[in-house]
């Protein structure tokens, strides 16, 4: 096989996988313009139309899935066969890919690689922050970040943060004006401020526990987001009780500028989580990443 042939195979998948000209020369590192022309190379060259272009999205036809499924593993192959290489290295050196959440990349992964980085001059590291529920073998990312009772059971999972609650919040103004609710079934009465699930659309039910038993409310309000710092800030604004994690309001419930209600309805969960495929080798540079990040409480 010619190099360039190898090259067009490699482009095609990139626009399988991403579902997108624009995204996969991104990814690439080059133009969409050239990279449309190479995939019509390859399709003029096969005799075969490979995808179904749309002024929407791109998807793959049935040949094009065919072609996709067979390239796939042999390129996951090639890159572990690469990754053993670099392991003979004497110091850690490479790209490690990481998907995650902005808070968490803020508050976890940044402060933790930074020193990472600073050490290891030879060791890259590339951070997609998403709030999606993104598939990080498909898009190939090393490991993604997310909170433990979200990861799939085929994963390895490494704690790198604490536990996390959610917390009913207000302004001491809002509380004063409207009372403050004695238990979760009283935030009916309030305005309550949605979240809307960013990944699957829904709103948010507000999650407590009571006797040891799961209790879900689904409160009402004048104001629903997606975006929790908007909720924060409404909530500092008195428009009303909002439910956020605890790390987003820690620092304002220690200034006064929020209280929180219904605390002892509050129960705990797993925070975040590196999570990574089981049958993953791991590379030095990989290992130097996941040694930083892990949570020693």
């Amino acid at each position: 096989m010619k190099r360039e042939e190898l090259a067009d195979l490699m482009a095609f998948l990139a626009v399988c996988e991403e579902r997108s000209f624009t995204r996969a020369a991104a990814r690439l590192g080059t133009s969409q313009s050239a990279l449309s022309h190479v995939v019509k190379r390859l399709e003029e060259r096969l005799d075969l139309r490979l995808l179904t272009r749309t002024t929407r999205n791109v998807s793959p036809t049935l040949a094009g899935e065919q072609l996709a499924d067979t390239l796939r593993p042999a390129f996951d192959d090639i890159d572990a066969r690469l990754a053993a290489l670099n392991r003979l290295r004497s110091k850690p050196a490479g790209l490690v890919r990481l998907n995650s959440s902005h808070h968490a990349a803020l508050e976890i992964l940044w402060p933790k690689l930074s020193p990472v980085m600073a050490d290891n001059p030879d060791v890259q590291i590339e951070i997609t922050v998403d709030q999606r529920l993104t598939n990080i073998v498909t898009d190939r990312f090393d490991a993604g970040v997310r909170l433990g009772e979200s990861i799939e059971k085929d994963m390895i999972a490494v704690k790198i943060g604490p536990d996390m609650r959610m917390l009913a919040v207000a302004s001491p103004e809002y509380f004063r004006r409207h009372g403050r609710p004695q238990t979760p079934h009283d935030l009916t009465n309030h305005n309550c401020i949605n979240l809307r699930m960013p990944t699957l659309g829904g709103l948010y039910a507000w999650e407590f526990e009571q006797d040891g038993k799961p209790l879900n409310v689904r409160v009402d309000g004048q104001l629903i987001s997606t975006d929790m710092d908007l909720i924060l800030q409404a909530s500092l604004d008195g428009r009303g009780i909002s439910c956020i994690p605890d790390f987003h309001v820690r620092r304002h419930i220690e200034a006064g500028q929020l209280e929180v209600a219904l605390e002892e309805y509050a129960p705990p969960f797993p925070g975040y989580h590196l999570y990574y495929p089981s049958r993953r080798q791991a590379t030095p540079a990989f290992s130097l990443v996941l040694e930083a990040l892990k949570y020693r409480g």
